[in-house]
């Protein structure tokens, strides 16, 4: 069996351990692939990358137009061609989301934690959903109706959140006396996020891409294609955890945390496979205007620098 058989086999054993959606692994390609590059892409470019991951013309068709919808993307029509943008909607969500999945090493914690009260009378029902939903993506815990915490947030998304909520919002800082039962804080965070199943998730990701690894690393024959096939996999495999992950301080969290492990791996394959990911979208996706541009220096930076 030729080296590239064996890749292709790889990606059809995560492709059946994943089972991506197709909308949401559209999103994927563009946060991970295209938004460094403009964040616009011909649809028949991102209907051949979606076929090499299993997903047919026509389902690909129905889910950008879904996520049109959703103010995800916007379409321009010139002659016979359709190219996707990412709206500025979609731009400031996936900002938020790259800031976690491609962080580098963390920040020093400094023991305090942000309450937002978000119970007030005069938002409404709706708003104060919202704003529940937007501090959840953010890794806010529910610490009783009407409270979310986290022990050391983005402030600039906090702000974002509460500003967009309007004026019925309070959020304040607060930490821990020294005399405090390690055991009660444990007990806290327990009962704000479910440390279980998150491990459970950072251990299946673990389990998909260790073989990848051991497969790649050092391999000589890897196409352009199956580069960035495997990458686009490793990120939507990883951002499932991540992106429920409240990224807790490493002082809150147990020795063993599978997380620290899980991103530890999805950096050193993503390092593996960028160079020739790369040279798979700079020859084959299309824009209006030609060839996509070069990625962004931010996309360098990812995971501390590539």
């Amino acid at each position: 069996m030729t080296s590239s058989r064996r890749v292709d086999d790889l990606i059809a054993s995560i492709l059946e351990r994943l089972r991506p959606k197709a909308k949401s692994l559209i999103v994927t390609v563009y946060g991970d692939a295209i938004l460094p590059h403009g964040g616009s892409a011909w649809l028949g470019s991102l209907i051949r990358i979606m076929a090499a991951m299993g997903m047919n013309e026509r389902i690909v068709r129905t889910s950008v137009f879904r996520l049109a919808k959703e103010d995800w993307l916007s379409a321009t029509q010139i002659g016979r061609r359709s190219y996707y943008s990412l709206t500025d909607t979609g731009r400031r969500r996936f900002q938020v989301a790259q800031e976690r999945i491609y962080a580098g090493s963390g920040r020093t914690w400094d023991r305090q934690w942000t309450l937002v009260l978000t119970g007030a009378a005069g938002g409404g029902a709706d708003r104060r959903e919202q704003l529940d939903r937007d501090l959840g993506w953010q890794g806010f815990g529910r610490l009783s109706p009407g409270v979310m915490v986290h022990p050391d947030p983005d402030p600039v998304a906090v702000r974002q959140s509460l500003q967009d909520a309007g004026s019925f919002a309070v959020a304040m800082r607060a930490s821990a006396e020294s005399w405090v039962d390690p055991g009660a804080l444990r007990t806290l965070i327990r009962g704000c996020w479910d440390l279980d199943r998150l491990a459970a998730d950072y251990n299946a990701f673990l389990d998909i891409f260790r073989p990848a690894w051991r497969a790649l690393d050092g391999a000589a024959s890897i196409t352009p294609e199956q580069a960035c096939v495997i990458r686009v996999l490793l990120i939507h495999g990883y951002r499932r955890a991540l992106l429920r992950d409240p990224m807790l301080p490493d002082e809150l969290l147990a020795a063993d945390w599978p997380g620290a492990a899980a991103r530890l791996l999805c950096r050193n394959l993503y390092r593996l496979l960028g160079a020739a990911a790369e040279r798979y979208l700079m020859e084959t996706f299309e824009t209006a205007d030609g060839p996509l541009p070069e990625a962004t220096p931010a996309f360098l930076a990812r995971f501390g620098g590539l």
